[in-house]
Parts: structure tokens; C-alpha cells; sequence
């Protein structure tokens, strides 16, 4: 997800990016006969020591499978349980990566075409109000070209507790949590925000700009997306990516809810070093709900760098061919930055980004979460991070750029 505070958590990483990796570079500069698995382990507790994160895990990953996998820190500090890469929490939107393989999979099956208008599937009418004779295709969707646009209602009302805490002992938390109670489904929630007749609709939850023409990054319209495959297939969201993602890459510790994986191995979530939260909820969980562990994740991204080459074992060459080809061009933005390596957002492909610098992945924040899944085309080597602590200052995000920095740093000579 991409609430208003993560914009600020863009700028962090872009900040640390322009001040920090020279710095962070020279920290961890070995001769050559030292650069191996135990000198990144080094390298990594060296950056952990820094001590803004909680804990985090990641893993380092070609073609073949795995080359680098470990955890750090703690899952749950007043335990002091260790994190490790079997540690399971949320990984927010990268979450909407496997909402793209989804689709993809979907039209190979024959239930929907991403050139179809997302009204011939559902149940209620989505109508930009400035275009109304305009229809929204799935592909406007996929490439947040659609013309919706996130509203403060969509902000306040998707988060969800996952058990009932008096009101006293959250009014010192910054994000806003709802009850359990108003927990609902995908086909109850998007209506009362996207229907003309909905309870929280607005006109400016869209843009007045022709669907197909902007890029504007759209939580609620990832969602939506997922609705319409469910319409489609007539098959729920979760079930069926599970049937056609997690099972086949054996992603067993991997789900979109509480009873799909072990609470046990559950981390904590943390706003800031001190700051526990509860344990939330995403009503449109499709879009940043996934709960996966490092291990898990390495699988998802090896089939990623596997497909870019057209050996993927999910999607068929020319499905997978879609979905990572560019779908955009310079007419879609207002401004781009292609310096940050880390920028989803530079072009897109079916809920996938591409970065300036040639990378392919996704970014992710929400409330106690930051990650990165990345990899590059040239050399094959992909790298995943997630933690379990919210970015709040400069030093933190040093930290956090600087955790992918060493995995780069290392990565070739791993790959040997």
C-alpha cells in the first residue's frame, strides 16, 4: 500500500541514496578472497549494529535458486525471538506483484483480456465522472493508468485491527486502525467508495484526466483489479493465487490472512524502535497483504528471474513476455526520476516496475513494514529485504538502502 506517509519514506530512501552509498560502500569494501557468505553475514550484523531496525531478513537469489539467505535481529524484541529468514509478516505492496501474475494467468485460462472494460465484469458501475463515456480496462488497472485515485477515506477505513484493544491503548499510535467489526469483503468494501451510490464516494477519488493517459499509483485500483479476476474466474482472490502461485513454488509458510500461516512465527510489527503495534488487517488485502517469510520470497523471485528469460514455470513465455514489457512511455508522467535504483514507479509493466537504471521489481510500506524486491536483467541476481520496523529518519533509511547496498556489493561474487 501507498498511503500519504509512505511518499515521505520515497524521499528518505532517495535522500539516503544521493548521501549515503559511497559512505556505505567503503564500510564494506574486503579483498576479494574474503567476499563470501560469512564477510556479507559480517557485513550485514555491522549495519544492523547501527540499531534503528528491529529486525529484517533477506535473501539473494539467481536463476538456479538460492545464494544468500538470512535473518537478523529480532522478531520480537521483548522476547527476544530471533528473526530469521522463516520469520512470516506482511510485505505490503510488493503484495501487488503476485495481483499481476494473477491476471496474467487468468487470460491464459480464457476468463478475462486486460484490453476488457472492468464494468463487463462487475456488479456496479466504476465511471470516471469527468469521462463517463470512457471506459476502465483491467490494463488501466495494472499499469495505475485508470484514473482512480486513493481518498482519505480509503486511507482510514482499510486498516484493521485483528483483535478488539481498547481505544486508550491506541491513541498514541499515529496510523489509524479500525475495528475489528468493520471487517468486510472486497465486493461490500469497493462499492461504498467507487459506486456514485457509494457511503464514502467522491468525485476526486479520480483524476480529471482520461482513463489510459496518467500514471497516478492506485492502492484502491490494485484492489479492484483483484475483484474483477474474482468475477471472472469466480474464484476468490486469495484461493486463486494460492492455486496458481504459492502451491506450485512450494511458498508453504505464505498467505493472505492470520489462519493461513503460523502465528508462532509471526513477527512483531514496530512504528519505531520502541513502538510495538498491534497486529492489523487489510481489508483490500490483495494489494498489500501478503504475509510471506525471506525463504519463501527467494522461490517467488528466482521464478522471476527465470521468466525474464522465458523459463518461468507459472505463466506461459509469452504471457510472462506482457507482463514485464513496458507498457508506458514519457506522455504518463508529469516527472520521472531515473537515478534512484529503487524507483517502481519509473515505468510499468502488470503491477510490476521498472526503475530507471534497468532494474525490475517492487517497492513496499506500511504501518511497522518497509521492503524491496529487485533484480536485474543483466546479471540475473535478484535481491529481497523486508523488516519489521517502520522508516522514520534519515539513519534508519542509511540503514535500510544500505542492507541492498551490501547485498550488491556482494552478490557477483556470490553468483560465482
Amino acid at each position: 500500500m501507498k498511503p500519504i506517509w509512505t511518499v515521505s519514506l520515497f524521499v528518505i530512501l532517495l535522500l539516503a541514496y544521493i548521501n549515503g552509498p559511497k559512505t556505505i560502500n567503503q564500510q564494506h569494501s574486503l579483498p576479494a578472497a574474503l567476499v563470501n557468505s560469512d564477510s556479507l553475514t559480517q557485513a550485514l550484523n555491522e549495519l544492523y549494529s547501527q540499531g534503528y531496525i528491529n529486525g529484517f531478513a533477506v535473501s539473494l537469489v539467481n536463476d538456479s535458486g538460492l545464494l544468500y539467505q538470512k535473518g537478523f535481529g529480532y522478531m520480537d524484541v521483548a522476547s527476544k525471538k530471533p528473526y530469521t529468514d522463516s520469520t512470516v509478516q506482511n510485505i505490503a505492496s510488493i503484495s501487488k506483484t503476485f495481483i499481476g501474475i494473477s491476471l496474467m494467468k487468468a487470460q491464459e485460462l480464457g476468463k478475462l483480456k486486460l484490453d476488457d472494460p472492468i464494468n463487463s465484469y462487475l456488479p456496479f458501475k466504476v465511471i470516471n465522472p469527468y469521462f463517463p463515456e470512457k471506459e476502465i480496462t483491467i490494463r488501466h488497472l495494472a499499469t495505475h493508468t485508470s484514473s482512480i485515485t486513493d481518498t482519505k477515506y480509503y486511507d482510514k477505513k482499510s486498516y484493521v485491527l485483528k483483535d478488539d484493544i481498547p481505544a486508550d491503548k491506541l491513541k498514541y499510535l499515529n496510523e489509524t486502525f479500525n475495528s475489528p467489526s468493520t471487517k468486510t469483503t472486497l465486493l461490500k468494501f469497493l462499492p461504498m467508495i467507487l459506486d456514485a451510490k457509494g457511503k464514502y464516494y467522491k468525485k476526486n477519488g479520480f483524476l480529471k484526466e482520461l482513463p489510459g493517459t496518467k500514471f497516478d499509483y492506485s492502492n484502491i485500483g490494485a484492489t479492484l483489479a483483484a475483484l474483477v479476476l474474482e468475477q471472472a474466474t469466480g474464484v476468490p482472490f486469495d484461493e486463486f493465487s494460492v492455486k496458481y502461485i504459492l502451491n506450485p513454488l512450494k511458498m508453504d509458510a505464505s498467505g493472505w490472512s492470520y489462519d493461513q500461516i503460523d502465528l508462532s512465527m509471526h513477527s512483531k510489527l514496530y512504528s519505531d524502535k520502541e513502538t510495538e503495534l498491534p497486529f492489523y488487517e487489510l481489508i483490500t488485502y490483495p494489494d498489500g497483504g501478503m504475509r510471506t517469510t525471506a525463504k519463501d520470497m527467494g522461490k517467488y523471485l528466482s521464478e522471476l528471474i527465470k521468466a525474464k528469460t522465458g523459463k518461468g514455470t507459472l505463466l506461459n513465455p509469452d504471457s510472462y513476455k506482457e507482463y514485464f514489457k513496458e507498457q508506458l512511455n514519457e506522455s504518463h508522467f508529469e516527472e520521472r526520476d531515473s537515478v534512484f535504483p529503487y524507483n517502481d514507479e519509473y515505468n510499468m509493466g502488470i503491477f510490476m516496475g521498472h526503475s530507471g537504471n534497468g532494474t525490475i521489481g517492487h517497492t513496499g510500506g506500511d504501518p511497522g513494514v518497509s521492503s524491496l524486491m529487485f533484480f536485474d536483467p543483466t546479471t540475473g541476481i535478484g535481491r529481497f529485504l523486508m523488516m519489521n520496523t517502520s522508516l522514520s529518519s534519515q539513519e534508519g533509511a542509511n540503514e535500510f538502502f544500505g542492507i541492498m547496498n551490501a547485498l550488491g556489493d556482494y552478490s557477483a561474487k556470490l553468483n560465482e
